[in-house]
């Protein structure tokens, strides 16, 4: 089974989704289960996860709906405002949603490189646990050193970092953000998404090869039992189509024992998520 543990859904809104400029017209337009469902069947992908795009209840709400009306939508990883008063409350109300699985806060987007150490937000992060909820880790390599701050602190909770934190594909960059993920990967509650890579190098040009350093690091790292492939799909069509993306994976792990390939194609995700 392949399981496709990162991908997005959202009706184009030009406000809301700012952050799709002028220059991204390809996606600047609805995605919806509709659109994604032949894709996955084309590329043999049984289910899906869809993560939170925009920082709001309604978000969540948005994708529960998609994932009530779609069975291969296996779970949902929302947004909470986790730095608020009510959280205990609020996580409450969102127990009842069976696809809800974890939340995520787009933490690369605030201007504190130690937004996570921040009290507040640590909070919220331990509740969580008390209603079993996952934590997605959105970052960029510079907001790493607050990530290893975090993970010590919450070493027993399941925490994945989506798309190995962004890391420098088009420099081949590696030093800092190797030493970072490897001090990272020591905490075995830290899962990471073989995702989002297309779009950080460079988009017109990338090959096979401008991954390979990186997911060798990550595997060494993380092992083929914490590591999840994830498409970014639409985000991913800035750069290149579906079974691009999804033969980037498979290929780097096509040197993997089946049992191997099979955990980080689709096995890791239904163990981390609990999908059924």
């Amino acid at each position: 089974m392949i399981i496709d543990a990162h991908q997005h859904f959202w009706q184009f809104d030009p406000v809301r989704d700012a952050w799709i400029t002028e220059e991204m017209q390809v996606i600047r337009k609805d995605f919806l289960p509709a659109d994604l469902e032949p894709v996955l069947k084309a590329s043999g992908v049984q289910g899906c996860v869809a993560v939170q795009a925009d920082q709001s209840e309604a978000e969540t709400e948005f994708l529960l709906q998609l994932a009530r009306e779609n069975s291969f939508v296996k779970g949902v990883v929302g947004w909470v405002d986790l730095r608020a008063a009510n959280i205990k409350s609020r996580l409450e109300y969102f127990t009842q949603f069976p696809a809800l699985k974890g939340f995520r806060h787009i933490v690369q987007g605030e201007p504190d490189k130690n937004f996570l150490l921040r009290d507040d937000f640590g909070k919220g992060i331990a509740a969580l646990a008390e209603y079993d909820f996952t934590y997605d880790i959105l970052v960029y390599p510079h907001q790493l050193p607050a990530v290893a701050g975090f993970v010590k602190k919450f070493s027993e909770h399941p925490l994945v970092i989506d798309h190995l934190a962004k890391p420098d594909f088009e420099t081949g960059e590696l030093k800092g953000w190797e030493q970072h993920i490897r001090d990272i990967a020591r905490y075995k509650n830290v899962y990471c998404k073989l995702s989002g890579m297309v779009t950080e190098a460079d988009m017109q040009n990338w090959k096979q090869e401008d991954f390979t350093p990186f997911l060798e690091v990550a595997l060494e790292a993380f092992g083929p039992d914490r590591l999840m492939f994830g498409s970014d799909w639409p985000v991913c069509l800035l750069a290149a189509e579906y079974e691009e993306v999804l033969g980037i994976v498979q290929n780097f792990v096509s040197r993997l024992s089946a049992a191997e390939q099979q955990q980080i194609m689709g096995g890791n995700a239904v163990e981390f998520y609990k999908l059924n």
